[in-house]
């Protein structure tokens, strides 16, 4: 082969060297470029990824925002339909104590008046005894026939008893109205312990002994307390219901028991007040029931939380009892044990301050073996324990 021919052969060979050379190049220009925007593709496509999850987890907070408002509206429409309730009750319980106070009191007025006429009237027929020994045969049958012997002595017994018993209702009617305080919106200095007894005279019934097992005993330790500053009425609702779920404690406890052994180990509530040295008074109430377990003591101040069957409680008492409380600048906890029983520790401020504290959560459930209390002075600051 000629020289010549090596040369166009080698040119050629060149040329299409170079043309696979631009060729290739494209190449890697174009895979660098697809390379560019497929890096471009992920990242866009990452970036939405992440938006599509930002919006997911905000869309999520957004919900569980939502359902918390939400939870939170129940829970402020049920606790104002149950102030509603309490207010509702402390305008009837009003009302009737107003309504019994009047022709109570016209008894109770006339009384004295009758026991003083039906003394004259028995001292003139006696004054006929003894001037008319001999009256005559239909008087003398008339008196056989009414006893009158009897009915002299059973007119004093019968007036005597009708004094207690007005003066029994003149007390309930007091109670009442104490327990209302429908007059007292504001906060006002008062006697705790009168609060507490109202509470008792409107649980009387409970309390008292049936046919079925006998009563549950009431033991007040009250002590040497100053009058405390505080919305009446809402305190007095804070004593209802633990008083109330305490008693509803131990009537569960005595349904299993007979009442030889009610007698023999009693349903017991102490109710102990005493003075703290921080310028703050204490109100225990103690029952000696069966207890709670943690659990139940750590959720006992939850809305809605309730022990009782369907119908019988809402679960709101203690709720609206630990926020009352609260409100009034105080605090209140729950000592509890399996077996031994449980209190409740009320402790507010005997001055309430200008501004309202906010409720902000501190200890409130106190999950342990009753602790005993220090004695109480019995001479100086505590009154003599009675039962109910």
């Amino acid at each position: 082969m000629e020289p010549m021919d090596y040369e166009k052969k080698i040119q050629a060979l060149e040329k299409a060297n170079r043309v696979l050379q631009k060729k290739l190049d494209r190449c890697e220009v174009n895979a660098l470029e697809q390379d560019e925007i497929q890096s471009k593709k992920q990242a866009l496509l990452r970036q939405v990824i992440d938006e599509l999850g930002e919006s997911e987890r905000n869309l999520q907070q957004k919900s569980r925002e939502l359902e918390k408002t939400l939870v939170n509206l129940h829970q402020m429409q049920t606790k104002i339909v149950q102030s509603e309730k309490m207010s509702a009750l402390g305008v009837l319980v009003a009302g009737v104590a107003h309504e019994i106070n009047n022709p109570v009191n016209f008894i109770h007025g006339n009384i004295a008046h009758i026991e003083d006429y039906i003394h004259d009237l028995l001292r003139l027929i006696s004054a006929y005894q003894t001037h008319c020994p001999n009256p005559g045969e239909v008087v003398e049958s008339l008196s056989e026939e009414i006893d009158l012997d009897f009915l002299s002595d059973d007119l004093k017994k019968i007036i005597g008893s009708m004094r207690i018993g007005t003066d029994r209702i003149c007390g309930i009617v007091r109670s009442l109205r104490i327990f209302s305080r429908l007059d007292e919106a504001e906060v006002k200095a008062i006697d705790i312990h009168e609060g507490i007894d109202s509470t008792l005279t409107i649980l009387q019934n409970r309390l008292k002994t049936k046919l079925d097992h006998p009563g549950i005993q009431i033991v007040q330790e009250y002590g040497n307390l100053p009058k405390v500053e505080c919305y009446a009425g809402q305190i007095n609702q804070v004593f209802i219901n633990i008083l109330a779920n305490a008693i509803d404690a131990l009537e569960d406890r005595d349904r299993y028991r007979s009442f030889a052994e009610i007698q023999e180990n009693p349903s017991i509530i102490t109710i102990r007040t005493r003075l703290l040295g921080t310028g703050a008074i204490a109100i225990h109430f103690i029952d000696n029931g069966l207890g709670m377990n943690e659990t139940t003591t750590s959720r006992l101040f939850d809305p809605f939380f309730t022990t009782k069957d369907v119908g019988k409680g809402t679960g709101l008492g203690m709720s609206i009892s630990y926020d009352i409380v609260t409100r009034h600048q105080g605090s209140l906890r729950c000592i509890s044990a399996l077996g031994v029983g449980t209190e409740f520790i009320i402790e507010i401020p005997i001055k309430q301050a200008v501004v309202q504290a906010p409720s902000c959560p501190h200890p409130r459930i106190m999950p342990q073996t009753l602790a005993p209390e220090p004695p109480i002075n019995s001479e100086k600051h505590c009154a003599p324990s009675t039962h109910y």
